[in-house]
């Protein structure tokens, strides 16, 4: 930032001079003024700006540590701070409101609050999918379904969102697959409008899961058998899985047990809550939609993508919906459909469609299908599948006589953070043989998991080398080791079933757990190198693009581990490279009378932009409680996250690098504490 004020300095000498006079008083000005900017950034780097810690707050000895840090006291050294991180007194990792019964509530004194807790009308709340926001914006191919995040800061919320009275924590996968308490998703919406189709019902104080879902009434797992005779579902080429309206997610539920990880998702509407429940069960979801943004995965991401009734008008709009699916599909993946048009011969009359509709639906979406060059392996009962080439030599042939759709000719295919979709073809990686599948082939599961991804065997992630990826795979091997010595619960089965990475990287905290009864989801920042999602999905392991200063696409309550690895050092770093890049690319106007009160408002805009506070209070958002988070960051960012976590009641403290204690990197460890609408104790 300093070379940035100098450059300004020497800009506006040298027009002075040209001008054939000394610098005016506004000149000097702005100077100053960025100088001052250049000096505060300085001070927020160093670990200025901290909020006060809240009185009594901490954990242990490392309450001192918090306390003592500001931008006039010196940083402990970190051999002082590792003493004191020694010493401070364990935290509790252990689940106490679960189906044995509730415990006692904690017998400390209260302690005073930094952070209130929201209302009760927010114990649902979804930043980006609120329903009165999405109001705003056009009906139009469920466009007002989309992400629409708060624009401004009254819109922010700044309070913890509250638990519903009576909640509990989740039962253990897999009994969780098929009983959820009623406490934590009060709504019986879905019991009542899908009672005939089997996807839920109530029993006292408990959800049931029968399994059962529009077009498979037998069950989740005797449709997939049904699936697995036409497609290898059982030899490993099948790891990946996209379930489009997925309802209660039984689908993705029941593959897990065949070594299939499903994405599912459905949006925020009139059925109430059927992400949440997926979630509840301990089924990977996100609340989307196919609307008019690309979905957000990378292109080549899944084996297999599936639509049962999701109500997809596939056929619409020059297929573009079709056309998204053909992008995240792997080269020789596959599209299941059942439901409306498929068999219409044997249900229009129970779809209370016409013979003449169906049939022109069914023709029109075979029609796109072959357009993307698919082909159409089978059709039988309510079932059909298609299958995308593992290479484009025949399909680019055949835009000779294929007009439509073109291949995207610009257009990144990975790019997928509020991009619109486009009806054109994501072109394949060329390949030099008809026999070669584009971008490289994958090895079965679960060799893929550890096997050098194509897409860095390839040199198509500048920087990222095959040595880099195998020791990253050994580094967090050893680090997750870590994490089960310091966390006693961390080993124990059945204490985490839901777990979210919020810096994935190459999935290397996923990859190391893989043998655990739990998932991850693997989410890579838009404002770092977004290009190792991709290396997520070919290791077989899901995920997806994030901006942290917005919320997540799901429920409160979703998770019971956060990890978050280097976070914050990303989002700080990137609001200083935006500062500068606007310093340096508008020194010519600092001169304006203006400039002081315009600096030190777009200064504090980014500074703003995903601070530790917005941030931290999206993590309790989606936290369970008693839920457990993982902050490893530099200590000096570490103290100041604890002085704001301190007052959100969760319980915290900062541990030592696996390393030892000479390394600046740390943990902070993280317990929320329970607490519900109406407890006295805030």
């Amino acid at each position: 930032m300093a070379v940035g004020a100098t450059a300004t300095k020497l800009h506006l000498s040298s027009a002075a001079a040209a001008a054939g006079r000394r610098p005016s008083l506004l000149h000097l000005a702005a100077v100053a003024v960025l100088c001052s900017v250049s000096y505060l950034l300085g001070v927020w780097h160093h670990g200025g700006f901290s909020a006060a810690p809240a009185a009594g707050a901490g954990v242990g000895s490392s309450v001192s540590i918090a306390t003592a840090v500001s931008c006039a006291t010196p940083t402990p050294s970190v051999s002082t701070l590792s003493t004191s991180f020694s010493s401070a007194a364990p935290l509790d990792f252990a689940a106490h409101h679960t189906a044995e019964g509730m415990d006692e509530a904690d017998a400390a004194a209260p302690r005073r609050r930094a952070f209130e807790a929201c209302p009760a009308e927010f114990s649902e709340y979804t930043p980006c999918e609120d329903v009165k926001r999405s109001l705003r914006f056009p009906r139009e191919r469920l466009v007002y379904r989309e992400r629409h995040c708060p624009t401004s800061e009254a819109e922010r919320l700044r309070c913890l969102v509250p638990a519903p009275k009576g909640y509990r924590n989740p039962f253990p996968w897999p009994t969780s697959r098929d009983v959820a308490w009623f406490a934590n998703v009060p709504h019986k919406e879905l019991t009542v409008e899908k009672a005939v189709q089997n996807w839920i019902r109530v029993d006292g104080d408990k959800f049931r899961f029968p399994g059962g879902g529009t077009m498979f009434p037998h069950g989740a797992g005797a449709y997939i058998d049904d699936i697995g005779k036409l497609i290898p579902l059982h030899d490993g080429s099948i790891r990946t899985a996209l379930d489009t309206g997925c309802g209660v997610a039984s689908w993705g539920a029941y593959l897990l047990s065949r070594n299939i990880l499903a994405m599912s998702f459905a949006p925020r509407d009139s059925h109430e809550a059927q992400v949440q429940f997926a979630l509840e069960r301990g089924v990977p979801a996100m609340i989307g939609v196919l609307a008019s943004n690309r979905l957000p995965y990378p292109a080549r991401s899944f084996d297999m993508a599936h639509c049962s009734r999701c109500l997809i008008p596939w056929q619409l709009d020059d297929g573009l919906y079709l056309i998204e699916i053909d992008r995240v599909l792997r080269p020789g993946g596959y599209w299941i459909l059942s439901g409306p048009p498929i068999n219409w011969r044997k249900h229009f009359k129970g779809w209370a469609r016409t013979k003449e509709d169906l049939n022109a639906e069914q023709q029109a979406i075979e029609a796109v299908a072959k357009s993307l060059c698919w082909k159409k392996l089978k059709e039988e009962g309510d079932i059909a599948i298609w299958q995308k080439p593992t290479n484009h030599v025949h399909c680019k042939v055949s835009r000779k006589v294929i007009k439509s759709p073109p291949f995207c000719s610009n257009k990144n295919p990975d790019a997928a953070w509020y991009d619109k979709m486009e009806a054109c073809i994501s072109p394949l990686p060329e390949v030099h043989d008809i026999k070669e599948v584009a971008g490289g082939e994958l090895k079965k599961w679960p060799e893929r998991l550890t096997a050098v991804p194509p897409r860095i065997a390839s040199g198509s992630i500048e920087g990222v080398t095959e040595e880099m990826f195998v020791q990253d795979t050994k580094l967090w091997k050893k680090r997750v080791g870590h994490y089960k010595s310091v966390i006693a619960q961390f080993g124990q089965k059945g204490r985490y079933r839901n777990l979210l990475d919020m810096n994935a990287q190459f999935g290397g905290f996923a990859a190391a757990l893989v043998n655990d009864p739990l998932w991850v989801m693997n989410m890579v920042p838009t404002v770092g190198n977004s290009t190792t999602l991709g290396v997520i999905y070919e290791r077989g392991l899901i995920g997806s693009y994030q901006d942290w200063c917005e919320g997540m696409s799901t429920y409160p309550r979703t998770y019971d581990l956060i990890h978050a690895d280097s976070v914050f050092t990303l989002y700080k770093g990137s609001a200083l490279l935006k500062l500068a890049s606007f310093v340096m690319s508008n020194s010519n106007k600092l001169a304006c009378p203006n400039s002081i009160t315009q600096i030190l408002s777009i200064l504090h805009e980014l500074v703003s932009v995903g601070t530790m506070e917005d941030i931290l209070l999206e993590m309790d958002r989606i936290l369970r409680p008693e839920g457990t988070v993982i902050i490893r960051d530099d200590v000096d960012l570490l103290v100041k996250i604890k002085s704001i976590a301190d007052g959100m009641r969760w319980n915290s403290q900062i541990v030592d690098h696996e390393d030892g204690p000479l390394v600046r990197e740390k943990l902070l460890l993280v317990v929320k504490t329970y607490w519900t609408l109406g407890d006295e104790k805030q």
